[in-house]
Protein backbone atom coordinates (compact mmCIF):
# COMPACT_ATOMS: atom_id res chain seq x y z
CA UNK A 1 0.00 0.00 0.00
CA UNK A 2 1.37 3.43 -0.94
CA UNK A 3 1.87 6.25 1.52
CA UNK A 4 -0.72 9.05 1.27
CA UNK A 5 0.86 12.11 -0.35
CA UNK A 6 0.08 15.82 -0.41
CA UNK A 7 1.67 18.49 -2.61
CA UNK A 8 2.39 22.11 -1.68
CA UNK A 9 4.52 24.97 -2.98
CA UNK A 10 6.17 25.28 0.42
CA UNK A 11 6.35 23.16 3.56
CA UNK A 12 7.05 24.79 6.92
CA UNK A 13 7.91 22.49 9.83
CA UNK A 14 7.14 24.33 13.05
CA UNK A 15 4.40 26.83 13.91
CA UNK A 16 6.19 29.27 16.21
CA UNK A 17 6.95 32.89 15.40
CA UNK A 18 9.44 32.11 12.61
CA UNK A 19 7.25 29.54 10.87
CA UNK A 20 4.07 31.58 11.09
CA UNK A 21 5.72 34.80 9.93
CA UNK A 22 7.19 32.94 6.95
CA UNK A 23 3.82 31.30 6.21
CA UNK A 24 2.13 34.70 6.24
CA UNK A 25 4.48 36.01 3.53
CA UNK A 26 3.86 32.91 1.38
CA UNK A 27 0.08 32.91 1.79
CA UNK A 28 0.08 36.60 0.88
CA UNK A 29 1.78 35.68 -2.42
CA UNK A 30 -0.96 33.13 -3.23
CA UNK A 31 1.34 30.13 -2.76
CA UNK A 32 0.01 26.88 -1.34
CA UNK A 33 1.75 26.53 2.01
CA UNK A 34 1.56 23.71 4.55
CA UNK A 35 2.53 24.23 8.20
CA UNK A 36 3.27 21.08 10.19
CA UNK A 37 3.24 21.35 13.98
CA UNK A 38 3.44 18.63 16.60
CA UNK A 39 1.22 20.74 18.88
CA UNK A 40 -1.62 23.13 18.20
CA UNK A 41 0.14 26.24 16.78
CA UNK A 42 -0.66 28.58 19.67
CA UNK A 43 1.09 26.11 22.01
CA UNK A 44 4.38 26.61 20.15
CA UNK A 45 7.12 27.82 22.48
CA UNK A 46 7.11 31.39 21.19
CA UNK A 47 4.02 31.75 23.38
CA UNK A 48 6.27 31.55 26.46
CA UNK A 49 8.47 34.54 25.57
CA UNK A 50 7.86 37.14 28.25
CA UNK A 51 10.01 40.27 28.20
CA UNK A 52 9.73 41.75 24.71
CA UNK A 53 11.24 42.32 21.29
CA UNK A 54 14.10 44.75 20.65
CA UNK A 55 13.84 47.65 18.19
CA UNK A 56 15.46 51.07 18.34
CA UNK A 57 12.18 53.04 18.22
CA UNK A 58 13.43 55.64 20.75
CA UNK A 59 9.97 55.92 22.32
CA UNK A 60 11.33 56.20 25.90
CA UNK A 61 14.99 57.18 25.53
CA UNK A 62 17.16 58.25 22.57
CA UNK A 63 18.16 55.23 20.46
CA UNK A 64 19.65 54.13 17.15
CA UNK A 65 19.80 50.84 15.26
CA UNK A 66 23.59 51.38 15.14
CA UNK A 67 23.73 51.37 18.97
CA UNK A 68 21.56 48.24 18.93
CA UNK A 69 24.02 46.66 16.52
CA UNK A 70 26.98 47.52 18.77
CA UNK A 71 25.27 45.99 21.82
CA UNK A 72 24.47 42.83 19.86
CA UNK A 73 28.03 42.45 18.54
CA UNK A 74 29.44 43.06 22.01
CA UNK A 75 26.88 40.74 23.60
CA UNK A 76 27.85 38.01 21.13
CA UNK A 77 31.42 38.28 22.50
CA UNK A 78 32.37 39.22 18.91
CA UNK A 79 31.45 35.80 17.49
CA UNK A 80 28.35 37.09 15.69
CA UNK A 81 28.53 37.79 11.96
CA UNK A 82 28.35 41.58 11.73
CA UNK A 83 26.61 41.73 8.34
CA UNK A 84 23.73 39.61 9.67
CA UNK A 85 23.61 41.60 12.92
CA UNK A 86 23.44 44.93 11.08
CA UNK A 87 20.67 43.57 8.88
CA UNK A 88 18.63 42.34 11.89
CA UNK A 89 18.98 45.58 13.84
CA UNK A 90 17.98 47.73 10.85
CA UNK A 91 15.01 45.45 10.04
CA UNK A 92 13.88 45.49 13.68
CA UNK A 93 12.11 48.85 13.36
CA UNK A 94 9.84 48.07 10.35
CA UNK A 95 9.28 44.55 11.72
CA UNK A 96 7.83 45.84 15.00
CA UNK A 97 5.63 48.36 13.19
CA UNK A 98 4.41 45.58 10.90
CA UNK A 99 3.46 43.53 13.99
CA UNK A 100 1.67 46.53 15.46
CA UNK A 101 -0.35 46.95 12.27
CA UNK A 102 -1.13 43.22 12.26
CA UNK A 103 -2.78 43.64 15.66
CA UNK A 104 -0.21 42.82 18.35
CA UNK A 105 -1.54 44.51 21.54
CA UNK A 106 1.68 46.15 22.76
CA UNK A 107 1.65 47.99 26.08
CA UNK A 108 1.42 51.73 25.57
CA UNK A 109 2.98 54.90 26.91
CA UNK A 110 0.78 57.84 27.90
CA UNK A 111 1.31 59.37 24.43
CA UNK A 112 0.06 56.17 22.75
CA UNK A 113 3.44 54.95 21.51
CA UNK A 114 4.68 51.40 22.10
CA UNK A 115 6.07 50.94 25.63
CA UNK A 116 9.77 50.03 25.79
CA UNK A 117 11.60 48.70 28.85
CA UNK A 118 15.26 48.38 29.81
CA UNK A 119 16.91 44.99 29.26
CA UNK A 120 20.33 43.52 29.93
CA UNK A 121 23.28 44.42 27.71
CA UNK A 122 21.57 47.44 26.13
CA UNK A 123 23.20 50.85 25.94
CA UNK A 124 22.97 54.27 24.38
CA UNK A 125 25.81 55.73 22.36
CA UNK A 126 27.94 52.58 21.97
CA UNK A 127 28.29 51.45 25.57
CA UNK A 128 27.04 54.52 27.41
CA UNK A 129 23.97 54.86 29.63
CA UNK A 130 21.28 52.17 29.87
CA UNK A 131 18.92 52.03 26.86
CA UNK A 132 15.18 51.25 26.82
CA UNK A 133 14.78 49.25 23.61
CA UNK A 134 12.53 46.26 24.38
CA UNK A 135 8.96 46.60 23.05
CA UNK A 136 6.65 44.79 25.43
CA UNK A 137 3.12 43.53 25.78
CA UNK A 138 3.19 43.42 29.61
CA UNK A 139 5.14 40.23 30.36
CA UNK A 140 3.34 38.12 27.74
CA UNK A 141 4.89 39.50 24.55
CA UNK A 142 5.44 36.13 22.86
CA UNK A 143 1.85 35.14 23.61
CA UNK A 144 0.56 38.33 21.99
CA UNK A 145 2.74 37.94 18.91
CA UNK A 146 2.06 34.22 18.35
CA UNK A 147 -1.72 34.57 18.64
CA UNK A 148 -1.72 37.53 16.27
CA UNK A 149 0.37 35.69 13.66
CA UNK A 150 -1.82 32.59 13.94
CA UNK A 151 -5.01 34.60 13.49
CA UNK A 152 -3.55 36.35 10.45
CA UNK A 153 -2.60 32.96 8.96
CA UNK A 154 -6.12 31.65 9.51
CA UNK A 155 -7.42 34.69 7.64
CA UNK A 156 -4.90 34.00 4.84
CA UNK A 157 -6.09 30.34 4.66
CA UNK A 158 -2.73 28.77 5.47
CA UNK A 159 -3.10 24.98 5.56
CA UNK A 160 -2.22 23.61 9.02
CA UNK A 161 -1.35 20.02 9.86
CA UNK A 162 -1.86 20.24 13.62
CA UNK A 163 -0.43 17.48 15.83
CA UNK A 164 1.71 15.94 13.10
CA UNK A 165 5.30 14.93 13.91
CA UNK A 166 8.04 15.37 11.29
CA UNK A 167 10.04 12.15 10.91
CA UNK A 168 12.67 13.12 8.34
CA UNK A 169 13.44 15.17 5.25
CA UNK A 170 13.20 13.43 1.88
CA UNK A 171 15.18 14.02 -1.32
CA UNK A 172 14.88 13.48 -5.05
CA UNK A 173 17.26 11.32 -7.10
CA UNK A 174 19.74 14.24 -7.35
CA UNK A 175 19.80 14.74 -3.58
CA UNK A 176 17.67 17.91 -3.49
CA UNK A 177 15.38 18.26 -0.45
CA UNK A 178 11.79 18.09 -1.67
CA UNK A 179 9.60 17.60 1.37
CA UNK A 180 9.28 15.50 4.50
CA UNK A 181 7.71 12.37 5.88
CA UNK A 182 5.40 13.21 8.79
CA UNK A 183 3.32 11.17 11.23
CA UNK A 184 -0.22 11.96 12.33
CA UNK A 185 0.07 11.62 16.08
CA UNK A 186 -3.59 10.68 16.66
CA UNK A 187 -3.73 7.79 14.18
CA UNK A 188 -0.06 6.82 13.85
CA UNK A 189 -0.38 6.97 10.05
CA UNK A 190 2.49 8.36 7.95
CA UNK A 191 1.96 11.11 5.39
CA UNK A 192 4.37 12.26 2.69
CA UNK A 193 4.31 16.02 2.06
CA UNK A 194 6.08 16.97 -1.16
CA UNK A 195 7.08 20.60 -1.62
CA UNK A 196 9.18 22.81 -3.84
CA UNK A 197 10.81 24.44 -0.80
CA UNK A 198 11.05 23.35 2.84
CA UNK A 199 11.59 25.57 5.88
CA UNK A 200 12.74 24.16 9.23
CA UNK A 201 11.35 26.33 12.03
CA UNK A 202 11.23 23.80 14.85
CA UNK A 203 12.63 25.91 17.70
CA UNK A 204 15.23 25.04 20.29
CA UNK A 205 16.37 22.04 22.33
CA UNK A 206 16.39 23.06 25.98
CA UNK A 207 14.98 19.63 26.89
CA UNK A 208 18.48 18.16 26.48
CA UNK A 209 19.14 19.61 29.97
CA UNK A 210 17.40 18.41 33.13
CA UNK A 211 16.49 21.90 34.41
CA UNK A 212 15.15 24.13 31.66
CA UNK A 213 12.74 26.93 30.91
CA UNK A 214 11.78 25.16 27.68
CA UNK A 215 8.56 23.27 27.02
CA UNK A 216 8.52 19.47 26.61
CA UNK A 217 8.23 19.94 22.82
CA UNK A 218 11.68 21.58 22.53
CA UNK A 219 13.63 18.47 21.59
CA UNK A 220 15.71 19.68 18.65
CA UNK A 221 13.76 17.83 15.95
CA UNK A 222 14.69 20.15 13.06
CA UNK A 223 18.37 20.31 13.99
CA UNK A 224 18.52 16.52 14.20
CA UNK A 225 16.83 16.18 10.80
CA UNK A 226 19.48 18.49 9.34
CA UNK A 227 22.26 16.40 10.93
CA UNK A 228 20.84 13.21 9.42
CA UNK A 229 20.76 14.97 6.03
CA UNK A 230 24.52 15.54 6.31
CA UNK A 231 24.26 19.22 7.26
CA UNK A 232 26.51 20.40 10.12
CA UNK A 233 25.30 22.34 13.15
CA UNK A 234 27.12 25.58 13.93
CA UNK A 235 28.30 27.01 17.28
CA UNK A 236 26.47 24.38 19.32
CA UNK A 237 28.72 24.82 22.36
CA UNK A 238 27.04 28.16 23.03
CA UNK A 239 23.90 27.38 25.00
CA UNK A 240 22.48 30.14 27.17
CA UNK A 241 21.53 29.58 30.79
CA UNK A 242 19.02 32.26 31.76
CA UNK A 243 20.06 33.65 35.15
CA UNK A 244 16.59 33.73 36.69
CA UNK A 245 14.67 30.49 36.51
CA UNK A 246 12.53 29.56 39.52
CA UNK A 247 14.95 27.62 41.74
CA UNK A 248 14.52 23.86 41.45
CA UNK A 249 11.79 24.18 38.80
CA UNK A 250 13.30 26.06 35.83
CA UNK A 251 10.24 28.16 34.92
CA UNK A 252 11.39 31.50 33.59
CA UNK A 253 11.32 34.79 35.47
CA UNK A 254 11.78 37.34 32.70
CA UNK A 255 14.71 39.72 32.52
CA UNK A 256 11.99 42.35 32.36
CA UNK A 257 11.68 42.07 36.16
CA UNK A 258 15.17 43.55 36.43
CA UNK A 259 14.40 45.98 33.61
CA UNK A 260 11.53 47.31 35.72
CA UNK A 261 13.88 47.80 38.69
CA UNK A 262 14.13 44.41 40.40
CA UNK A 263 17.51 43.22 41.65
CA UNK A 264 19.33 40.12 42.91
CA UNK A 265 20.47 39.58 46.50
CA UNK A 266 22.41 36.83 48.30
CA UNK A 267 21.77 35.41 51.79
CA UNK A 268 23.33 38.51 53.37
CA UNK A 269 20.93 40.79 51.51
CA UNK A 270 23.80 42.12 49.39
CA UNK A 271 23.21 43.35 45.82
CA UNK A 272 26.09 41.20 44.62
CA UNK A 273 25.91 42.14 40.91
CA UNK A 274 27.61 45.43 41.79
CA UNK A 275 30.81 43.38 42.28
CA UNK A 276 30.57 41.54 38.94
CA UNK A 277 29.26 44.33 36.67
CA UNK A 278 29.81 47.71 38.37
CA UNK A 279 28.11 49.75 35.60
CA UNK A 280 25.24 47.55 34.39
CA UNK A 281 24.75 45.65 37.68
CA UNK A 282 21.64 43.43 37.39
CA UNK A 283 21.23 44.35 33.72
CA UNK A 284 24.55 42.90 32.63
CA UNK A 285 24.48 40.33 29.84
CA UNK A 286 22.90 36.98 30.69
CA UNK A 287 26.08 34.91 30.72
CA UNK A 288 27.68 37.36 33.17
CA UNK A 289 24.69 37.28 35.55
CA UNK A 290 24.38 33.47 35.36
CA UNK A 291 28.04 32.95 36.28
CA UNK A 292 27.74 35.49 39.09
CA UNK A 293 24.80 33.59 40.63
CA UNK A 294 26.57 30.23 40.38
CA UNK A 295 29.70 31.77 41.92
CA UNK A 296 27.71 33.21 44.84
CA UNK A 297 26.22 29.79 45.54
CA UNK A 298 29.54 27.94 45.20
CA UNK A 299 31.24 30.38 47.57
CA UNK A 300 28.62 29.84 50.27
CA UNK A 301 26.47 32.96 49.88
CA UNK A 302 23.41 31.17 48.51
CA UNK A 303 19.99 31.36 50.13
CA UNK A 304 17.71 28.71 51.58
CA UNK A 305 18.26 25.65 53.71
CA UNK A 306 20.76 24.20 51.24
CA UNK A 307 22.21 27.53 50.11
CA UNK A 308 21.52 26.62 46.47
CA UNK A 309 19.85 29.73 45.03
CA UNK A 310 19.73 33.54 45.28
CA UNK A 311 16.75 35.88 45.62
CA UNK A 312 15.16 38.25 43.12
CA UNK A 313 13.70 41.23 44.97
CA UNK A 314 10.66 43.04 43.49
CA UNK A 315 8.55 44.07 46.48
CA UNK A 316 10.00 47.62 46.45
CA UNK A 317 8.36 48.21 43.04
CA UNK A 318 4.91 48.16 44.61
CA UNK A 319 1.80 46.17 43.77
CA UNK A 320 0.58 48.63 41.11
CA UNK A 321 3.73 48.32 38.96
CA UNK A 322 3.94 44.54 39.38
CA UNK A 323 0.26 44.06 38.50
CA UNK A 324 0.51 46.30 35.43
CA UNK A 325 3.94 45.37 34.02
CA UNK A 326 4.58 41.84 35.42
CA UNK A 327 1.21 40.12 36.01
CA UNK A 328 2.30 36.77 34.57
CA UNK A 329 5.45 36.73 36.69
CA UNK A 330 3.43 37.30 39.85
CA UNK A 331 1.12 34.43 38.90
CA UNK A 332 4.01 32.06 38.03
CA UNK A 333 5.81 32.89 41.28
CA UNK A 334 2.70 32.16 43.33
CA UNK A 335 2.01 28.87 41.53
CA UNK A 336 5.50 27.41 41.17
CA UNK A 337 7.47 29.01 44.03
CA UNK A 338 4.68 29.66 46.51
CA UNK A 339 5.85 33.27 46.71
CA UNK A 340 4.01 36.54 46.08
CA UNK A 341 6.71 38.95 44.78
CA UNK A 342 4.67 41.90 46.07
CA UNK A 343 5.51 40.68 49.59
CA UNK A 344 8.73 38.60 49.40
CA UNK A 345 11.58 37.87 46.96
CA UNK A 346 11.56 35.02 44.42
CA UNK A 347 14.13 32.16 44.74
CA UNK A 348 16.04 31.92 41.43
CA UNK A 349 18.91 29.98 39.84
CA UNK A 350 20.17 29.72 36.21
CA UNK A 351 18.09 27.49 33.93
CA UNK A 352 18.88 26.11 30.46
CA UNK A 353 17.14 28.53 28.15
CA UNK A 354 18.33 29.25 24.61
CA UNK A 355 20.44 27.81 21.79
CA UNK A 356 22.70 30.37 20.14
CA UNK A 357 23.87 27.80 17.58
CA UNK A 358 21.93 25.73 15.06
CA UNK A 359 21.52 25.01 11.35
CA UNK A 360 23.84 27.40 9.47
CA UNK A 361 22.01 29.87 7.22
CA UNK A 362 22.59 33.12 5.39
CA UNK A 363 20.49 36.15 6.26
CA UNK A 364 17.74 35.05 3.85
CA UNK A 365 17.21 31.79 5.74
CA UNK A 366 18.90 29.64 3.08
CA UNK A 367 20.78 26.71 4.62
CA UNK A 368 24.44 27.15 3.70
CA UNK A 369 27.27 24.61 4.01
CA UNK A 370 31.04 25.12 3.74
CA UNK A 371 32.30 24.38 0.23
CA UNK A 372 36.04 24.74 0.80
CA UNK A 373 38.47 27.67 0.58
CA UNK A 374 36.22 29.82 2.79
CA UNK A 375 33.26 29.68 0.38
CA UNK A 376 29.73 28.47 1.13
CA UNK A 377 27.21 26.49 -0.86
CA UNK A 378 23.44 26.91 -0.46
CA UNK A 379 21.50 23.68 0.09
CA UNK A 380 18.95 23.90 -2.72
CA UNK A 381 15.34 24.15 -1.57
CA UNK A 382 16.08 24.01 2.16
CA UNK A 383 15.62 26.92 4.58
CA UNK A 384 15.81 27.35 8.35
CA UNK A 385 14.70 30.18 10.63
CA UNK A 386 14.21 30.87 14.32
CA UNK A 387 15.98 29.21 17.21
CA UNK A 388 16.80 26.04 15.25
CA UNK A 389 18.75 28.16 12.74
CA UNK A 390 22.02 30.02 13.12
CA UNK A 391 22.22 33.15 11.02
CA UNK A 392 24.87 34.04 13.60
CA UNK A 393 23.27 37.13 15.07
CA UNK A 394 23.70 35.87 18.64
CA UNK A 395 27.28 34.56 18.44
CA UNK A 396 28.45 33.27 21.82
CA UNK A 397 25.69 34.93 23.87
CA UNK A 398 22.22 36.26 23.01
CA UNK A 399 20.95 39.54 24.42
CA UNK A 400 17.47 39.46 25.92
CA UNK A 401 14.84 40.75 23.49
CA UNK A 402 16.80 39.63 20.42
CA UNK A 403 15.22 36.17 20.21
CA UNK A 404 11.73 37.33 19.23
CA UNK A 405 13.44 39.76 16.87
CA UNK A 406 15.49 36.95 15.30
CA UNK A 407 12.50 34.70 14.59
CA UNK A 408 10.40 37.53 13.19
CA UNK A 409 13.04 39.12 10.97
CA UNK A 410 14.49 35.93 9.52
CA UNK A 411 11.15 34.09 9.35
CA UNK A 412 9.84 37.00 7.27
CA UNK A 413 12.93 37.11 5.05
CA UNK A 414 12.93 33.33 4.55
CA UNK A 415 9.31 33.53 3.44
CA UNK A 416 10.09 36.26 0.93
CA UNK A 417 13.08 34.35 -0.44
CA UNK A 418 11.01 31.17 -0.80
CA UNK A 419 8.53 33.12 -2.93
CA UNK A 420 11.32 33.97 -5.38
CA UNK A 421 12.72 30.43 -5.27
CA UNK A 422 9.35 28.84 -6.09
CA UNK A 423 8.80 31.26 -8.97
CA UNK A 424 12.18 30.25 -10.41
CA UNK A 425 11.59 26.53 -9.68
CA UNK A 426 7.88 26.00 -10.43
CA UNK A 427 7.95 22.22 -10.89
CA UNK A 428 7.71 19.66 -8.10
CA UNK A 429 10.65 17.26 -7.89
CA UNK A 430 9.89 13.56 -7.48
CA UNK A 431 10.83 11.99 -4.15
CA UNK A 432 13.43 9.26 -4.52
CA UNK A 433 12.09 5.90 -3.28
CA UNK A 434 15.34 5.13 -1.41
CA UNK A 435 15.10 8.42 0.48
CA UNK A 436 11.49 7.72 1.42
CA UNK A 437 12.35 4.18 2.51
CA UNK A 438 15.14 5.50 4.71
CA UNK A 439 12.68 7.85 6.44
CA UNK A 440 10.15 5.04 6.84
CA UNK A 441 12.90 2.85 8.29
CA UNK A 442 13.40 5.38 11.09
CA UNK A 443 9.70 5.11 11.92
CA UNK A 444 9.66 1.31 11.78
CA UNK A 445 12.58 1.10 14.23
CA UNK A 446 10.21 2.23 16.95
CA UNK A 447 7.43 -0.27 16.35
CA UNK A 448 9.00 -2.88 18.63
CA UNK A 449 8.92 -3.21 22.41
CA UNK A 450 12.65 -3.55 23.01
CA UNK A 451 14.29 -5.24 25.99
CA UNK A 452 16.51 -2.47 27.35
CA UNK A 453 15.82 0.62 29.47
CA UNK A 454 12.58 2.54 29.01
CA UNK A 455 12.55 5.78 27.05
CA UNK A 456 11.91 7.65 30.30
CA UNK A 457 14.91 6.05 32.05
CA UNK A 458 17.32 6.71 29.21
CA UNK A 459 16.01 10.24 28.73
CA UNK A 460 16.48 11.04 32.43
CA UNK A 461 20.05 9.65 32.42
CA UNK A 462 20.89 11.59 29.27
CA UNK A 463 19.51 14.93 30.54
CA UNK A 464 21.31 14.58 33.87
CA UNK A 465 24.57 13.83 32.05
CA UNK A 466 24.16 16.95 29.90
CA UNK A 467 23.45 19.13 32.94
CA UNK A 468 26.37 17.70 34.93
CA UNK A 469 28.95 17.80 32.13
CA UNK A 470 27.92 20.66 29.78
CA UNK A 471 26.43 23.24 32.15
CA UNK A 472 27.37 26.78 33.19
CA UNK A 473 31.05 25.99 33.96
CA UNK A 474 33.03 23.44 31.88
CA UNK A 475 36.49 21.87 32.16
CA UNK A 476 38.37 19.36 30.01
CA UNK A 477 38.03 16.65 32.65
CA UNK A 478 34.30 17.20 33.24
CA UNK A 479 33.45 17.35 29.53
CA UNK A 480 35.64 14.38 28.49
CA UNK A 481 33.95 12.25 31.14
CA UNK A 482 30.57 13.51 29.93
CA UNK A 483 31.35 12.67 26.29
CA UNK A 484 32.20 9.07 27.23
CA UNK A 485 28.96 8.76 29.19
CA UNK A 486 26.95 10.20 26.31
CA UNK A 487 28.53 7.68 23.91
CA UNK A 488 27.46 4.87 26.25
CA UNK A 489 23.93 6.22 26.43
CA UNK A 490 23.79 6.59 22.64
CA UNK A 491 24.85 2.95 22.27
CA UNK A 492 21.90 1.90 24.46
CA UNK A 493 19.33 3.70 22.30
CA UNK A 494 18.60 0.84 19.81
CA UNK A 495 17.47 -1.45 22.65
CA UNK A 496 15.23 1.06 24.38
CA UNK A 497 11.88 -0.31 25.62
CA UNK A 498 8.92 1.78 24.50
CA UNK A 499 6.27 0.43 26.83
CA UNK A 500 5.48 -2.38 29.22
CA UNK A 501 2.14 -2.92 27.51
CA UNK A 502 1.52 -5.23 24.57
CA UNK A 503 0.47 -2.29 22.44
CA UNK A 504 2.93 0.44 21.41
CA UNK A 505 1.04 3.73 21.54
CA UNK A 506 1.78 6.54 19.09
CA UNK A 507 2.87 8.82 21.93
CA UNK A 508 5.46 6.23 23.00
CA UNK A 509 6.88 6.21 19.48
CA UNK A 510 6.96 10.01 19.44
CA UNK A 511 8.88 10.06 22.74
CA UNK A 512 11.42 7.58 21.33
CA UNK A 513 11.85 9.63 18.14
CA UNK A 514 12.29 12.77 20.24
CA UNK A 515 14.90 11.08 22.42
CA UNK A 516 16.86 10.07 19.32
CA UNK A 517 16.77 13.70 18.17
CA UNK A 518 17.80 14.98 21.60
CA UNK A 519 20.77 12.63 21.74
CA UNK A 520 22.06 13.76 18.35
CA UNK A 521 21.73 17.42 19.33
CA UNK A 522 23.13 16.88 22.82
CA UNK A 523 26.17 15.17 21.37
CA UNK A 524 26.77 18.15 19.08
CA UNK A 525 26.81 20.44 22.14
CA UNK A 526 29.16 18.20 24.12
CA UNK A 527 31.65 17.62 21.29
CA UNK A 528 31.72 21.28 20.21
CA UNK A 529 32.25 22.41 23.82
CA UNK A 530 35.02 19.88 24.43
CA UNK A 531 36.98 21.17 21.43
CA UNK A 532 36.72 24.93 22.09
CA UNK A 533 39.63 25.75 24.41
CA UNK A 534 38.71 29.27 25.52
CA UNK A 535 36.04 31.12 27.49
CA UNK A 536 33.69 33.14 25.30
CA UNK A 537 30.13 34.23 26.06
CA UNK A 538 28.04 31.35 27.38
CA UNK A 539 30.95 28.91 26.99
CA UNK A 540 32.88 29.30 30.25
CA UNK A 541 35.99 27.20 30.90
CA UNK A 542 37.89 27.72 34.18
CA UNK A 543 40.82 25.77 32.65
CA UNK A 544 40.91 28.28 29.74
CA UNK A 545 39.59 31.45 31.43
CA UNK A 546 40.59 33.95 28.72
CA UNK A 547 38.94 34.67 25.37
CA UNK A 548 41.41 33.75 22.61
CA UNK A 549 40.64 35.78 19.49
CA UNK A 550 43.82 34.72 17.73
CA UNK A 551 42.94 31.02 17.78
CA UNK A 552 39.20 30.83 18.37
CA UNK A 553 37.53 33.77 16.62
CA UNK A 554 35.79 31.26 14.34
CA UNK A 555 32.55 29.32 14.06
CA UNK A 556 32.49 25.64 14.96
CA UNK A 557 30.75 23.08 12.73
CA UNK A 558 29.70 19.68 14.07
CA UNK A 559 29.01 16.75 11.72
CA UNK A 560 27.08 13.73 12.99
CA UNK A 561 29.19 11.23 11.04
CA UNK A 562 32.09 10.38 13.33
CA UNK A 563 31.40 13.33 15.68
CA UNK A 564 33.60 15.37 13.35
CA UNK A 565 34.44 19.05 13.89
CA UNK A 566 35.28 21.73 11.34
CA UNK A 567 35.53 25.53 11.52
CA UNK A 568 34.87 28.61 9.41
CA UNK A 569 35.73 32.31 9.85
CA UNK A 570 33.47 34.90 11.50
CA UNK A 571 32.21 37.57 9.12
CA UNK A 572 33.45 40.78 10.73
CA UNK A 573 32.52 43.12 7.84
CA UNK A 574 29.05 44.72 8.18
CA UNK A 575 26.91 45.75 5.21
CA UNK A 576 27.14 49.55 5.30
CA UNK A 577 28.95 50.71 8.45
CA UNK A 578 32.37 50.29 10.04
CA UNK A 579 33.00 47.00 11.82
CA UNK A 580 33.32 46.71 15.59
CA UNK A 581 36.70 45.12 16.34
CA UNK A 582 36.91 42.72 19.31
CA UNK A 583 37.72 44.26 22.66
CA UNK A 584 37.30 43.30 26.31
CA UNK A 585 33.62 42.80 27.15
CA UNK A 586 32.76 44.50 30.43
CA UNK A 587 29.46 45.85 31.76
Amino acid sequence: MGIPTRHFDALIIGAGGAGLNAALQLAGADLRVAVVSKVFPTRSHTVAAQGGVNAALANVLPDSWHWHMFDTVKGSDYLGDQDAIEFMCREAIPTVYELEHAGVPFSRLDDGKIYQRAFGGQSQNFGGDQAARTCAAADRTGHAILHTLYQQNIRARTHFFDEFFAIDLVRDAEGVICGALVLEIETGEPLLIESKATLLATGGWGQVFRTTSNAHINTGDGAAMALRAGIPLMDMEFFQFHPTGIAGKGMLITEGTRGEGGYLINKDGERFMERYAPRAKDLASRDVVSRAIVTEVKEGRGCGENGDYVMLKLDHLGEAVISKRLPGIRESSQIFAGVDPVIEPIPVFPTAHYAMGGIPTDRFGRVAMPAGHGSEEVVVGLYAAGECACASVHGANRLGGNSLLDILVFGRLAGKDIIEYVRENPYQRTVDSASLEQAMGRLRRWEHKGEGPTVQQLRADFRKCMEDHAGVFRTEEIMAEGYNKLCELRDRLPEVRLTDQSKVFNTARIEALELENMMDVGMSIAVSALHRQESRGAHSRPDYPARDDQTWLKHSLYYREGDRMDYKPVRTKPLTVESFPPKERVY
